[in-house]
């Protein structure tokens, strides 16, 4: 069973950067995707940004240009650089990780973007 812990989440004023991370139990190698999704209050989740084994990299709409995703294989660690952050970035943000047929959810750091 792998478990994943989400770290880095904080208040930071608008403008300002955040880098979160989520470290695995076990080796993040054969993972076939892992990703950052976000869910506001009242909304969705929604995803934010993935990464594929092969390190093709997604991104939302409303993130691209500003956050980065990465993953470094040897520390088992998912990052996510997020900068230029806005009020509407506001939000608990999750890890998750899919491996063919099984996925898995880290519990969530909070961010909190003020004006």
């Amino acid at each position: 069973q792998v478990q994943l812990v989400e770290s880095g989440g904080g208040l930071v004023q608008a403008g300002g950067s955040l880098r979160l991370s989520c470290a695995a139990s076990g080796s993040i190698f054969s993972f076939n995707v892992m990703s950052w999704y976000r869910q506001a209050p009242g909304k969705q989740r929604e995803l934010v940004a993935r990464i594929t084994s092969g390190g093709t990299t997604n991104y939302g709409d409303s993130v691209k240009g500003r956050f980065t995703i990465s993953r470094d294989n040897a520390k088992n660690t998912l990052y996510l650089q997020m900068n230029s952050l806005k009020p509407e970035d506001t939000a608990v943000y999750y890890c998750y990780a899919y491996i063919t047929g099984r996925y898995y959810w880290g519990q969530g750091t909070q961010v909190t973007v003020s004006s």
